[in-house]
């Protein structure tokens, strides 16, 4: 059994005064009040609120919390910090995401009734507490004036969808079953590690809660027997009412795929689609970015760091919600699209994503290993092995903080059960902006195969930097299959002297469960068994990869 860590709630901050806000079925959100002005002056007169409703502790280290609160009330805004349903000094049951759309509402309810508020409400945050914004607008409460979600999607944290007969589904997260062990399943957060020698995770989950001497409710709610309860009242997040949305992406966050998907859906939804505006932003999960000062490259960042680091985050939502909640401009004033080109310097902006003008170029993967303008004529084939027993390791030690270790992938690309694929070096510098995907037809002489597909930058001393991936799983691969794999988006500029590359795998571990070769649950475990796996090259199957170019040539 694994050491747990009980992280229990941090004292709250002496510049914030506690409230506990009743919800309609009697349950008390743990709730800071922050006020601007100063301790001897506080400003108790009406204005403008933003709220932040998160399950990782909103007097804690981790978020920061009371520091953004900070800045938030030096720019006059009154602050609600709020720790959700069931986590840290909230009452009610930890289960993940259901409760969240009546729970904002509540929230939203309560602070319009207060003195200091003047009934005009936005809300601020990343991932889980990006997700609350999500739902809170799905409420429908009126006195929500605009959101700025970051690093999230309305789909967080959902299992893989299990429909029989599908010969696809997506590869599941390692880190979906572990979330309800232990940042959901009881009030304090609980940090414990998987031994990743052992399989048989499901077991360990087991272990886990018979030495807590409890179950976990939301773990109990996806696993074995998935009860998917409804998020959203109205079926999609997008059904009601819109709200203004500021909505931020990392190009290296783990977490994009399900941002984008929003972002297709927003488009079904023309009332949401006139008021979704989208800032892409060179960070992962954690908001590291990929040009970082090194002092600033450290998990553990000092309060007079973070406040540095503060305007760079924050500054983008201030100025949306002096449009959308000061009612101070217009809508024209903010850009539909600002997006960074990884690898320059500043913001761009467009009216549309991706930009007008960019063209779509297709390259082919060939038999000795190259990347090409021109499909091969002949089909081919190229083999690799799955051996459940050596499986490919993930290349950052957190998928959330990719850029925090910013991992060389090139030694990767060296291992036998690696495909790769080099293009030509680059005469000039080549702009990519928007999606890239990817055409695999496939097979296996075991019942399941997961297919990983990496494009990354070549440098000329041979460090490669991962810019996009995908991954898709072929069930009944014993009969071929073609995958069309999303690698998401990218914004990136390709230098001269560099070139692309791309590596076709079978895992990804831990940050993707692995196969077993047996077509067994990957989270339970079992028997394991080596897989020979197989790639069309060339011919009407052949692989294929496609990126949106903006500017320059590839070769």
């Amino acid at each position: 059994m694994p050491d747990v860590v009980r992280i229990p709630p941090a004292p709250e901050s002496p510049l914030s005064y506690a409230a506990r806000i009743r919800t309609r079925d009697g349950v008390l959100l743990a709730s800071d009040v922050y006020l601007p002005g100063t301790p001897d002056h506080v400003d108790t007169t009406p204005g403008d609120t933003i709220l932040i409703r998160l399950p990782y502790d909103k007097s804690g280290d981790y978020c920061f919390i009371p520091l953004i609160a900070e800045y938030f009330t030096q720019h006059g805004y009154r602050v609600v910090a709020q720790d959700v349903r069931g986590k840290f000094r909230s009452s009610g049951d930890a289960l993940l995401f259901v409760n969240e759309v009546n729970d904002g509402y509540d929230t939203i309810e309560w602070i319009t009734q207060q003195s200091w508020s003047n009934g005009r409400v936005a809300m601020w945050g990343d991932s889980y507490y990006g997700y609350t914004q999500w739902a809170a607008a799905a409420s429908g409460h009126p006195a929500l004036k605009a959101i700025s979600p970051r690093v999230t999607g309305t789909q967080l944290g959902e299992p893989v969808h299990r429909h029989a007969g599908d010969r696809t589904r997506r590869v599941e997260w390692g880190v979906t079953y572990m979330y309800p062990l232990t940042q959901f399943f009881d009030n304090d957060a609980m940090y414990w590690d998987l031994d990743d020698s052992r399989r048989d995770f499901a077991a360990q989950a087991e272990e886990f809660m018979a030495e807590v001497g409890r179950r976990g409710l939301s773990y109990d709610q996806w696993y074995p027997n998935p009860v998917l309860l409804p998020r959203f009242p109205q079926g999609s997040p997008f059904a009601g009412r819109s709200v203004p949305v500021l909505h931020t992406i990392g190009w290296w966050d783990n977490c994009a795929p399900l941002s984008w998907a929003d972002v297709e859906a927003i488009k079904q939804h023309p009332n949401w689609d006139a008021h979704h505006y989208l800032r892409i932003e060179p960070i992962d999960h954690e908001s590291f970015q990929l040009v970082e000062a090194g002092g600033d490259r450290v998990m553990e960042r000092t309060d007079d760091q973070v406040r540095a680091l503060l305007p760079r985050t924050l500054d983008p939502a201030l100025a949306f919600f002096e449009v959308f909640v000061r009612g101070n401009g217009a809508a024209a004033d903010i850009p539909r699209v600002s997006w960074n080109l990884a690898g320059t310097e500043g913001m761009r902006e467009s009216a549309t994503w991706p930009p007008i003008g960019v063209r779509s170029l297709t390259r082919y993967a060939t038999a000795d290993g190259g990347l090409v303008a021109e499909r091969p004529a002949d089909a081919a084939t190229r083999e690799w092995i799955h051996d459940p027993a050596d499986l490919v390791p993930s290349s950052a030690p957190d998928a959330f903080a990719y850029l925090l270790t910013l991992p060389d992938e090139a030694p990767i690309g060296e291992r036998a059960d690696v495909l790769r694929f080099d293009g030509p070096v680059l005469a000039a510098d080549v702009d990519l902006a928007g999606p890239v995907t990817a055409s695999a037809h496939v097979a296996s002489d075991g019942p399941v195969l997961d297919c990983f597909v990496r494009l990354l930058d070549v440098a000329p001393d041979g460090a490669a930097l991962r810019i996009a991936r995908g991954q898709l799983q072929l069930r009944e691969a014993t009969e071929p299959g073609t995958l069309q794999i999303d690698l998401g988006h990218v914004g990136y500029r390709l230098r001269a002297g560099h070139r692309l590359r791309v590596h076709v795998s079978s895992s990804d571990y831990p940050e993707f469960l692995p196969q077993s070769g047996t077509g067994s649950d990957p989270w339970t475990g079992g028997e394991m068994r080596v897989n020979r796996q197989s790639l069309v090259l060339g011919g009407a199957d052949a692989f294929r990869l496609t990126l949106t170019v903006l500017e320059g040539e590839l070769p």
